[in-house]
Parts: C-alpha cells; sequence; structure tokens
C-alpha cells in the first residue's frame, strides 16, 4: 500500500496539503484537509516532497515601470579621475535544490570622474528598444538604471548611451555615444570570475576622458580659386547636383541585372554603397525625409543601415514600424538641419 495512516499528502488539483486518516480500499483513501474530511483516489494526491521536485518553481514576476522606481541616491566614491563605466551586479536567488542561481542583474552607471554628465541610456533586445531612460550622474557618484532579466541575456541586449557635459566646455566634445553588446557566454564568464574573488560585481568602461571638440579645418575660398579650383555659389549648389529620391528600394534585383552571381558580401557591399549615395543626395538637398526599403528577411541590411544612422549627425530620427506600402520592410529616416 503506498499510504498509511497519517501519511502527509497534497491534493494535485487544489495543490491543499492534508493527510490520510482511514484506507478505504485499494483505490481509494480518507484524507482530512483543513478539518473536512471527504474520499480521494489515490491518483489525485501524492506526497508533498514528490510535488516538490516534479513541479517547476514559480516565481511571480511583477511588472516595474519607470514611473514608480522610488529615486535612489548616488553612493559617493573615492576621487578618482578614472572614467565612466556601466556596472551589472547579480542577483542570487535558490532553486529547488537550494543552489544559487542568478535571476537577474541591477544595472548602474558609474562616475569616476570629476565632472557631472547629462545621459541617455537605451537598452535594446535583438536591435529593438526595451528601455530608456535620461537624467544626470553626479562626479564620483553611482546611478541606478533599472534591472535585466537573467533570461533576457540570450536576447543579443546592447547598451546605448550618450554623454554630454552638464556645464558645457568650449575645448571639450559637443557629445559622446557609445554601445556596448554583450553575449550571454560572456557574462557567465564574468560571473564565475566574481564569485572566486568574492565579488559583488563587474564593469565595463564606456570612456577614460570626455573627448576633447575636434576642431574643423577652415578652407581659404580665395586660395582654391587661386589655384584653379571651381567654387561654386552655395545658394545654386542645388543646380548642379543630381536628383535626390525620397524612396529607395535596396533590393538588389532593383539596383544590378546580374546580381545572381554575386556573393552576400558582395550583395550587401552594393546595397550599403547605394544608400550611402542617396543619404547624401537628401542631406545635400535639404529633404526632410527619405525611406529606405531594405526588406525584412533576417534583418543584416536593416541593422547595417540603423547602426550607420546613429552615427549621422543630420538625423533627428529614425522608425522601422509597419507600413501599408512596404510592411515591416522599410525605415524612414527624419532630418533636422
Amino acid at each position: 500500500m503506498k499510504y498509511e495512516i497519517g501519511d502527509k499528502i497534497i491534493v494535485l488539483l487544489t495543490n491543499e496539503e492534508g493527510k490520510v486518516v482511514e484506507i478505504m480500499n485499494e483505490k481509494m483513501v480518507m484524507i482530512e484537509v483543513k478539518g473536512v474530511r471527504f474520499p480521494a483516489y489515490m491518483d489525485q494526491i501524492d506526497f508533498p516532497y514528490f510535488n516538490m521536485f516534479s513541479q517547476k518553481k514559480i516565481v511571480e514576476k511583477k511588472k516595474i515601470y519607470v514611473d514608480n522606481l522610488p529615486k535612489e541616491k548616488g553612493v559617493a566614491r573615492d576621487k578618482k579621475d578614472e572614467g565612466m563605466f556601466i556596472c551589472f551586479v547579480p542577483v542570487f536567488d535558490k532553486d529547488v535544490f537550494d543552489d544559487d542561481v542568478v535571476e537577474k542583474l541591477k544595472i548602474y552607471l558609474v562616475n569616476q570622474t570629476t565632472s557631472s554628465f547629462g545621459f541617455k541610456y537605451n537598452l535594446l533586445f535583438n536591435g529593438e528598444s526595451s528601455f530608456d531612460l535620461a537624467n544626470t550622474i553626479e562626479p564620483l557618484h553611482e546611478f541606478y538604471l533599472h534591472d535585466i532579466n537573467f533570461d533576457d541575456l540570450s536576447d543579443n541586449p546592447r547598451f546605448d548611451v550618450e554623454f554630454t557635459l552638464s556645464n558645457p566646455d568650449k575645448k571639450k566634445a559637443p557629445y559622446y555615444e557609445t554601445s556596448l553588446k554583450l553575449k550571454a557566454k560572456q557574462i557567465f564568464k564574468k560571473i564565475e570570475e566574481i564569485k572566486l574573488k568574492n565579488e559583488a560585481s563587474f564593469l565595463y568602461p564606456l570612456f577614460d576622458r570626455f573627448p576633447d571638440k575636434v576642431e574643423e579645418e577652415k578652407v581659404d575660398i580665395n586660395k582654391l580659386g587661386n589655384a584653379g579650383y571651381r567654387v561654386y555659389d552655395l545658394s545654386r549648389v542645388k543646380e548642379l547636383l543630381p536628383p535626390a529620391r525620397t524612396v529607395v528600394d535596396l533590393h538588389i534585383e532593383k539596383l544590378t541585372d546580374s546580381w545572381k552571381h554575386l556573393s552576400n558580401f558582395e550583395i550587401l557591399t552594393l546595397q550599403l554603397k547605394t544608400f550611402e549615395h542617396f543619404y547624401e543626395l537628401a542631406v545635400s538637398h535639404f529633404q526632410p525625409t527619405l525611406t529606405i526599403i531594405h526588406g525584412v528577411g533576417v534583418g543584416k541590411l536593416r541593422d547595417e543601415i540603423h547602426a550607420i544612422l546613429k552615427t549621422k549627425k543630420e538625423v533627428k530620427s529614425f522608425v522601422n514600424q509597419y507600413n501599408h506600402l512596404y510592411g515591416y520592410g522599410a525605415t524612414e529616416i527624419y532630418f533636422a538641419y
């Protein structure tokens, strides 16, 4: 007989605990749950410890919204001029076997400089924005950004941050952009390292020192004219430019008739060269928008174009959203001159 009188059991349907008070026959027992007795088939109950090891532990996950986050005070650090870092703090939990497992990572900006910075932070998974935040980080302080579930590390996280000096300096660059891409394998290795060293966190550098302003070289127009170069009136420059397009289709069959012998690398190179050509024309003609049709596919061309757009100072914003003409296969670019 599987059960004996007095055995603790759990009702599989309701997950309630009780005990066996009577053996009725080979298939049924009388059980007591919360003071109430009733008969039950043996396949409707189980021992509590069997259930614990056979069922996956379920932890209720609560959504945390930015507006509901309590404002955290930065923790002042020792005065060192070492740069800006992004810091990851693993948060451990216990599994059903009482082993330590990483549940999530708490993410901080760490300012080890003597300057205050404004920053714009954006977390992307598989190229899509998931969380963004704009704020200020004080000198020699750290700033809590948010948490990231450990399971989400398999979705190719990318951390984009743009910094500006809170107190502008004419000798310094107007802004500095940086990006950090991490793979789950890198994180696993870092966590094992800090466990061996008995440390609580690990860092990645974003910059050592805020970059200086790059002075643009001024050209003496008169010297160019005297040297034999043709100098044009800027007000008439559009008359000398090739016509621009508001929509550019980068499907390879639209760019060349003899494309079937081309490798994937050669196709991508031609598509990006065409994109750059029509982008420069759009900027030269002061177009307000430009639509690039890149298709859906595996997203390689789209990702390359988006990476280039992030470096262009004329780009106010760009979006890859559903369009009734192109579906999700086009990116709309908006310029700011």
